[in-house]
């Protein structure tokens, strides 16, 4: 069972020693079977409380190999728990379980507006991590099944008393598994570019069946509610699959999309090699008979591709090579890709407009709002799966004439043509005097570059300033080089000091190591996003038209909290 798995882990880090009950002998215990909770009020996810002279660590990375439990359908009206469900992942998680009929609870080191917006979308969520938080309200019911976030230590006490009473646990991986089992999941994976990718592809088929099921690591304004959720009664069910700590391993797809491959989580993986196995390995999990979408202009996709067609049988089968039952498709610019974006230009809305053709032959124009390479590449990934996917209907015959094919990608362009984008992606915050505000996730060189190239096609004549907040010590240690290069295509840039959502600085490593690399461009380093707001403030004074094209760009980028930066400027500007 699971649960024994993470006691294993846990013992052998010597975190907590424990007997873990059966989660067969689960059954809804009275206060009298529970252990006294005098070690209760524990606050912080990342802080040791027990008497082990070593610190709290995350599961094992390598521990995701072992972490498929058999799916079963899970039952609507359980209780779930979630450890840390403040985050994109287990927040969108909570957000589906609440629309199926679920009740959820859940805790986080501290309050943000996911855990508000979940309150008010009925479940019950704490600030700390506590044992009695996985007691129902009359102190005599457990959770039928406890979540946890990957970053989550092993000895966190919610964690450690759930072990302790035998409960069914889940990493988010195979959390995922359990609620899509009894769906066609078309699985989003890929370094970059899964959320909007995700999204994109859910709107287009929201629009060809209102019944689809989709969660997004990302908010999308389009979305009920504005959220990263669509429940649906359907059996299509659209998913943005994270490599992080091998989470997708769990799935098992239909449609296995790759958008790209890179070395993303430096903190996961030692090098891309390690990346691009673990995606082979991802790939591997396709149903039979089930599809590849990859982008052809990635060399690693390719050859993850070329080596799911072409198998190995076992040693005892004399190394007779077969050929797989998965079908395989690619997309991209290059001439030798299946799907290809052709005859790119700038439209009117700041996006692009594309001719897309399959094996050569026009299969319909294209126009999106979003602008950058990136997101053409995005939405030719979508029209190629949502056609697959209707290639897969029972109804259909096999293989699809052109005609249909065409029909099914006019269908997707249009959705296409409104759909207008993801939070924190290149999204404009606000307008005040002298200056456009736009705020951006970015947190990768390759994120990083990508987003400044598409800024270029919106504002090709501005300024354009960045603010930008790295995120975790370990990425800028082992992608100085590469930071310092992607930053330098901005006229001015700002680095504030290292947003660490987890690790110590073991590297000695700040802002200023990235602005000592910066060359070609004008750079310094602000630790504060204060003292960064009153250096804008300053540099903007001496701009004193208020024109649109004599306007600064002003872009805060990064996964921390770089993104209250905006706001904060604009109200200040506003008083000046």
């Amino acid at each position: 069972m699971e649960s024994s798995l993470l006691a294993e882990w846990c013992c052998g880090s010597s975190i907590f020693k424990c007997s873990p009950i059966s989660s067969s002998a689960h059954t809804k215990r009275s206060l009298t079977a529970l252990p006294q909770a005098n070690a209760e009020d524990h606050h912080h996810r990342c802080t040791t409380t027990t008497t082990t002279t070593k610190a709290a660590t995350l599961l094992p990375p390598k521990s995701h190999t072992t972490l498929h439990d058999q799916t079963f359908p899970l039952k609507s009206q359980q209780w779930v728990h979630f450890i840390g469900i403040g985050g994109y992942g287990l927040s969108a998680l909570a957000f589906y379980a609440l629309q199926k009929g679920w009740h959820v609870t859940g805790s986080d080191i501290s309050w943000s507006k996911k855990l508000e917006g979940l309150q008010s979308a009925g479940a019950t969520v704490y600030v700390g991590h506590r044992i009695s938080q996985l007691w129902g309200q009359d102190g005599k019911q457990l959770p039928d099944h406890v979540v946890l976030s990957s970053a989550i230590p092993c000895n966190n006490v919610e964690l450690s008393m759930a072990l302790e009473l035998g409960l069914k646990i889940h990493k988010r991986g195979s959390w995922l598994a359990q609620t899509t089992c009894d769906h066609d999941l078309i699985a989003v994976s890929g370094s970059h570019g899964k959320s909007t990718t995700t999204a994109m592809l859910s709107m287009v088929l929201k629009d060809m069946d209102t019944n689809i099921s989709a969660v997004v690591g990302a908010d999308v304004p389009q979305f009920p509610g504005g959220g990263s959720v669509m429940c649906g009664s359907g059996s299509t069910f659209i998913l943005e699959a994270d490599e992080y700590d091998g989470c997708f391993l769990s799935l098992t797809p239909q449609i296995a999309l790759i958008t790209n491959i890179d070395w993303e989580h430096v903190d996961m993986f030692p090098d891309e090699a390690a990346v691009i196995d673990l995606f082979r390995q991802f790939c591997r999990r396709l149903k039979p008979g089930g599809t590849l979408i990859f982008c052809g202009d990635s060399e690693s996709a390719r050859c993850i591709a070329s080596d799911l067609m072409l198998q190995a049988k076992t040693p005892e089968d004399e190394g007779e090579l077969v050929f797989s039952s998965h079908q395989v498709v690619s997309y991209g610019l290059g001439e030798n890709n299946v799907w290809r974006a052709v005859m790119i230009e700038p439209n009117s809305y700041g996006g692009s407009d594309y001719l897309a053709t399959c094996n050569r032959e026009v299969m319909t124009r294209v126009q999106i709002q979003l602008p950058g390479l990136h997101n053409v590449l995005n939405s030719l990934a979508v029209i190629a799966t949502a056609v697959n996917l209707i290639s897969q209907n029972p109804k259909n015959e096999v293989g699809l004439s052109v005609n249909v094919q065409k029909e099914a990608s006019e269908a997707a362009s249009a959705s296409l043509r409104c759909f207008r984008g993801v939070r924190r992606r290149l999204e404009f915050v606000g307008m005040m005097k002298h200056c456009l505000i736009y705020d951006d996730y970015a947190h990768h060189p390759t994120e990083v570059e990508a987003t400044l190239e598409a800024a270029r096609q919106l504002f090709s004549k501005q300024p354009v300033w960045l603010v930008f907040q790295p995120h975790e010590y370990i990425r800028v240690s082992k992608l100085l080089k590469q930071f310092a290069a992607a930053l330098a295509g901005a006229d001015r840039v700002i680095v504030t000091e290292i947003y660490a959502a987890r690790g110590k600085n073991s590297w000695g490593i700040s802002g200023q190591d990235i602005v000592n690399e910066i060359s070609r461009t004008s750079a310094v380093y602000i630790p504060g996003l204060d003292g960064v707001c009153a250096h804008l403030l300053a540099e903007l004074a001496d701009f004193g038209s208020s024109a649109i094209e004599d306007r600064v760009v002003i872009i805060t980028m990064g996964a921390g909290d770089i993104t209250n930066l905006g706001l904060m400027l604009l109200q200040k500007l506003s008083r000046v």
